[in-house]
This record gives C-alpha cells, sequence and structure tokens, in this order.
C-alpha cells in the first residue's frame, strides 16, 4: 500500500469508504477501507475516474458536476459499487464539497453497515424510552398498590372467615404486582458497583447456573479468545445480562433438549475499529450466546428488547430489557440475529 497523502491521512483511519476526486471524476486520494472493498490499489485507484467503478456511472458524474457548479453543498443516493468479485456492493453514496474548489469528497456506506447504524441508534433511543417509560409506570403503580394491599389487611381483619380468601387473592396480587415493579426498577436502584471483569469468569458462572437446571440434553459449547484484556465494569450486573439471554435461549430450545441435540455456545472475540453506539472504539469485546432453536418469532422480532414482550407463555418479557439496560450502563449494545436454527445475541462492550 502506497503512502497516503499527508493531507488526507486521517482518512485511513475509518471504516467507511472515502475518497477525494476532482469534479471531473479523477480520484485524487482513496482511503483504505475503498482500496480493500474495490480489491485494488491505492496506486490504481488514484488518477483513475471513480464513476466507473459504479454500474451506472453517470450518477456520480452528475453528482460531482453539480457538486462543482455550487447546486448543492450533499448529495446522497443509493449505488451498486464494481468490485473485483462477481457481485457489486450495494452503497449509499454521499457526494460533498470540500474548502478546495473543483474538488469534492465522495464518501461510500455499505447499506447493510448504513441498516445497522440506524438499528443501533433505534436500540438505543428505545432503550431510553423504555428506561424513561419503566421508572415512571413503576413508581405510578407502586403507590396504589400500597394502598390496595394495606385496604385488604385492614378488611380481612372485619370479615368473617369464609371471606378472607377473597382478600388473600387481592393481598397475594398485590405482592406478585409488587415483585414485577420491584424488578423494573432494579436497574435504576442500585449503584454501578465497578471493578476488573473477566469475561470468561462470567461466561463460566453463568454456564453453570444453565447445567444446573437443564443438567440434559443441552450441550453448552465454550469458544473462547482467552486473550481477551480485563476490563472494569459490574460483574454481576454483567452475569445477571448473560444470564437472562441464555436462560431465555435455554428455556427456547426445549424441544431439542428433549431430544437430547439442543447446543448453546458461548463465544468471544475481540472487535477491532469498530463503530456502534454512535462511537468508534479501537477495541471491544464481543460476546456471542448462540443457541440452535427455532429463532426468534417474526412477531416479536422488532420488539424484543421492550419491555413486557415475550414470545414464550409465563413469560414476564424483562429478561432482555433488563440485559439491554445492564449492557448499556457499560456503553455497550446488545444485537440479535435471528433465524430458524440460528439464533445469535451479540454483547458488544468496549474495551480500554
Amino acid at each position: 500500500m502506497t503512502p497516503a497523502n499527508p493531507r488526507f491521512q486521517a482518512f485511513d483511519l475509518l471504516a467507511t469508504l472515502v475518497a477525494v476526486v476532482r469534479t471531473d471524476g479523477c480520484v485524487v486520494f482513496a482511503n483504505a477501507a475503498l482500496e480493500d472493498a474495490l480489491g485494488m490499489s491505492r496506486r490504481t485507484i488514484e488518477g483513475s475516474q471513480l464513476p466507473e467503478c459504479f454500474t451506472e456511472p453517470q450518477l456520480l458524474a452528475h453528482a460531482l458536476q453539480g457538486a462543482g457548479s455550487n447546486e448543492f453543498a450533499v448529495l446522497r443516493y443509493d449505488a451498486w459499487l464494481r468490485r473485483l468479485t462477481p457481485e457489486p456492493l450495494p452503497v449509499h453514496v454521499v457526494v460533498a464539497q470540500t474548502d478546495t474548489p473543483g474538488e469534492a469528497i465522495v464518501e461510500l456506506l455499505p447499506l447493510e453497515q448504513q441498516a445497522r447504524q440506524e438499528r443501533e441508534e433505534r436500540l438505543i433511543d428505545q432503550a431510553q424510552a423504555n428506561k424513561e417509560l419503566i421508572r415512571n409506570l413503576a413508581h405510578e403503580i407502586k403507590n396504589p398498590l400500597g394502598g390496595i394491599r394495606g385496604a385488604a389487611q385492614l378488611l380481612q381483619m372485619d370479615i368473617g372467615p369464609e371471606l378472607t380468601e377473597y382478600t388473600q387473592v387481592i393481598i397475594h396480587e398485590a405482592d406478585r404486582l409488587q415483585t414485577l415493579v420491584d424488578r423494573l426498577l432494579a436497574p435504576h436502584r442500585h449503584p454501578h458497583q465497578v471493578g476488573d471483569v473477566n469475561i470468561h469468569e462470567v461466561c463460566e458462572r453463568v454456564r453453570s447456573l444453565i447445567l444446573a437446571e437443564f443438567p440434559r440434553g443441552l450441550q453448552l459449547v465454550r469458544d473462547y479468545d482467552t486473550s481477551i484484556p480485563e476490563f472494569r465494569g459490574d460483574r454481576e450486573q454483567l452475569i445477571q445480562a448473560v444470564l437472562n439471554i441464555a436462560h431465555n435461549a435455554a428455556q427456547a430450545l426445549a424441544e431439542r433438549i428433549a431430544v437430547g441435540d439442543a447446543q448453546l455456545t458461548f463465544r468471544t472475540r475481540i472487535a477491532r475499529q469498530v463503530t456502534f453506539g454512535r462511537q468508534r472504539y479501537r477495541l471491544a469485546l464481543e460476546l456471542h450466546v448462540i443457541d440452535n432453536g427455532p429463532g426468534v418469532s417474526s412477531a416479536i422480532k422488532d420488539r424484543i428488547f421492550y419491555p413486557l414482550v415475550t414470545g414464550r407463555e409465563g413469560g414476564s418479557g424483562l429478561g432482555l430489557t433488563l440485559a439491554q439496560t445492564f449492557v448499556q450502563q457499560h456503553h455497550g449494545l446488545i444485537e440479535c440475529d435471528s433465524r430458524p436454527g440460528h439464533t445469535d445475541f451479540k454483547l458488544l462492550i468496549p474495551l480500554p
């Protein structure tokens, strides 16, 4: 790889595909990510016509002409990028003027990557909205609940034994709702207990708990990258987050456990130069919890992190909501990729 023009060196740090071009289409600079995507060296790309790298060259040519004549400051459109591989790459193209006349920056976002970024932003916004909704709703429920329970206890003292069955139902249901409210408020009540966390100790603790509950018919596979360093975090919160996900997976594997071919995998990896949560990180932990169950129902696939949404009869719908909250308190994110026979919950947490 030839050295980058010092003026554009910072572009080599970006994961997105970037080219600096003259408004006649000639490439002045191509960053390392664009080299990788096209499968060509920087020396080959620079000096060539960037529009010719697309299946419809005229779209970029017109956009560059518009940038050169000050018709717009930024233009966006979708296109297909030619590569050495047979299949072109769908990209979102952003053409923007620079402070140098006759020059433009062309940024190419693979549509899969753009969709992922948009999905992450939705998850973050959704989690924040969930947090406010839960806290407000739980507090609104908590106060009248105490009154209902107290009134039922007083009533029980003044009625005959033949009616106490009904007051007991009121007290029992009030207690059940109180427990639900306490679970909703739990992540926001307890302070963040920060210490050194070894992610494999977290996985092993969860593994022992899952195997104690499901001792037969479930194979729990370890696939660890032991080079992952310790990081600062709340060990108990992370155990609870991973346990919630793994327990959901084990329950979804009920049919496979019955026939003895259920599999749950804990996989750890280091991700480099990744962007999530609207920030870029040099290193991040990737923890995958993978099962070979039926997959997440399409009816709730886009809402699985919403509170009280569950695909299992008798489920509370709080496990994944709490897991997402705990991971986000570590500046991380949980994503889900699911299809029949393969469901992968991926936890991303920044590393120092």
